[in-house]
């Protein structure tokens, strides 16, 4: 090498470089064309990193790979359509990322991906939490299959993720074909109202290949999905979306490792004023309706219910609560929908609730009023055996702490499912109200009467009256399981709250021996 052809020192001063980064860093903080931050602002739309900031505690926003490009491009913009980084909600740490719609329209591209997977792998390292802000074009089209690849890679990566650490997906935008995949892995979906949309084809391709003409609310709407099941819950905010996911994650653990907080332990631990209010709120006919949140906010600490997925399935009800300050999932029917009947929708619910407080050691209390699986020739063409046999098969699995109360009807294969004892449930009390049969008195009565020659006559009427009173008084009723053993006890409804506490106090240590050895269980899909 020639002393003309040895690297030249540089002659830029320190003051010079430093200028340099800052200059640098400066284009990255808001890097789209001037044109897309116009329209951003026309919208009234944060900047990727002003979302960031206002979900994470302030001033712990740690930024990783702001100076990303786009390689081989001379004119890419930095961060490549993504802000990734680590801070901290509620004092703990969270790993989180941010679609830019002013680069590329959000889309993934080969650094977007590179982040994204490295910020993954630091989350699984770490135990924490991943919180993502999807405002997302999809597949980046100029990219080819280098943004396939890399949405397959980060799908790869989420089922890693899935069970080790909660994974939340918050939906700002349009999000459509490949920004949905990702979301929809993850543990928990929250959209804002009338912003943001989920769909795999948008209503142009499919007017152009089927021919059927649907709206953008009926199609990809944040009410539309949460009914679909593809949304846990829809806000009307930004700052709503915000304080549901912190709110949420104080219910949970940081990994399936951890312990969840537990925040203020031994409230109350006499009978209170609400504990009595109990032995009066169900109605004394079993037709009328209440709602079974009434019966909830008196059971767990604090009156704090903190319900997930409240639109899809409102025959039942998920939800995180506390019992002495210790996090707890609840699974109750809720009688005024339905009459509490479990619908698909409501299997399915369930069973994706059963399966991820398992995932995160979180015990499970069972609240029950139910007729039983709601009967009909769509509920039948929609599945209702195998997703009913989903609901079933995740209970059984589950190896948490369990503890029924069963307030008032439960019937048929609804009892079995809804936390019975023969379903692995621990402790099993009822309420003096419960009915537990395989029918009720009515459809018991039907079928009787069936046998007459004309089941309107008179006196084939006064016997299906007799039977339904007599069936009400000896038969749906609890002692009959509290005899033989199928329930643990009839208790008081006033003393719910507290041996609630002392049923869960009793199971912390709990250890389940003799579990078949294989590599995975099989669900009824």
């Amino acid at each position: 090498m020639t002393a003309e052809s040895a690297p030249q020192p540089s002659t830029a001063t320190s003051a010079e470089k430093l200028a340099e980064l800052r200059e640098k860093l400066e284009l990255a903080k808001d890097p789209g064309d001037e044109k897309a931050r116009a329209r951003r602002d026309k919208k009234g739309i944060p900047s990727a990193r002003a979302r960031i900031h206002a979900l994470l505690d302030p001033g712990t926003f740690l930024e990783i790979g702001a100076l990303a490009k786009t390689p081989g491009d001379p004119n890419a913009f930095f961060g490549d359509g993504v802000v990734t980084g680590h801070g901290t909600i509620n004092g703990r740490p969270v790993g989180v990322f941010s679609h830019d719609q002013t680069v590329f329209q959000g889309s993934v591209g080969e650094m977007f991906g590179r982040k994204v997977a490295r910020l993954m792998e630091w989350v699984a390292m770490v135990g924490c939490p991943i919180i993502g802000i999807n405002d997302s074009a999809g597949a980046r089209i100029q990219d080819t299959a280098t943004s396939l690849a890399w949405y397959a890679e980060l799908g790869r990566r989420h089922e890693l993720l899935r069970g080790l650490v909660p994974e939340i997906s918050l939906i700002f935008g349009k999000c459509a074909g490949g920004a949905v995949y990702s979301p929809i892995q993850t543990d928990l979906v929250v959209a804002v109202r009338d912003q943001g949309y989920m769909f795999v084809t948008g209503p142009d391709v499919i007017k152009d290949v089927t021919g059927e003409d649907v709206s953008l609310d009926e199609l990809g709407g944040a009410d539309a999905q949460a009914r679909y099941g593809n949304i846990h819950q829809v806000v009307e905010s930004e700052a709503a979306a915000y304080q549901y996911v912190r709110d949420y994650l104080q219910f949970l653990p940081a990994n399936t490792f951890d312990d969840p907080p537990t925040i203020n332990p031994g409230l109350e631990p006499e009978i209170t004023p609400h504990d009595l209010e109990l032995d009066s709120i169900v109605p004394d006919s079993d037709n009328m309706a209440y709602d079974m949140m009434e019966i909830l906010l008196r059971m767990f600490d604090d009156g704090d219910v903190f319900q997930v997925a409240e639109q899809g399935g409102p025959a039942m009800i998920t939800a995180f609560a506390r019992v002495d300050g210790r996090p707890v999932g609840v699974i109750a029917n809720q009688p005024m929908h339905m009459s509490g009947a479990i619908d698909n929708e409501a299997s399915d619910k369930a069973a994706r609730f059963v399966r991820f407080c398992d995932s995160y050691n979180l015990p499970l209390v069972f609240v029950v009023d139910t007729p039983g699986f709601m009967p009909g020739v769509e509920q039948e063409k929609n599945g209702i055996i195998k997703r009913g046999g989903r609901f079933l098969n995740a209970v059984v699995e589950a190896d948490v702490p369990k503890v029924t109360f069963t307030i008032r009807k439960s019937y048929g294969g609804a009892h079995a499912v809804m936390g019975s004892k023969q379903l692995s449930a621990d402790l099993n009390f009822a309420w003096p109200t419960a009915r537990i049969a395989v029918i009720g008195a009515e459809g018991a009565a039907q079928l009787l009467v069936k046998r007459f020659p004309d089941p309107t006559a008179p006196e084939v009427q006064q016997i299906r009256k007799e039977f339904i009173e007599g069936y009400n008084q000896g038969m749906a009723v609890p002692w009959i399981a509290a005899e033989r053993g199928y329930i643990d006890g009839v208790i008081e409804p006033h003393e719910t709250r507290l041996l609630l506490r002392k049923s869960l106090q009793l199971l912390r240590d709990k250890q389940i021996q003799g579990r078949v050895q294989r590599k995975h269980g099989l669900l009824p899909i």
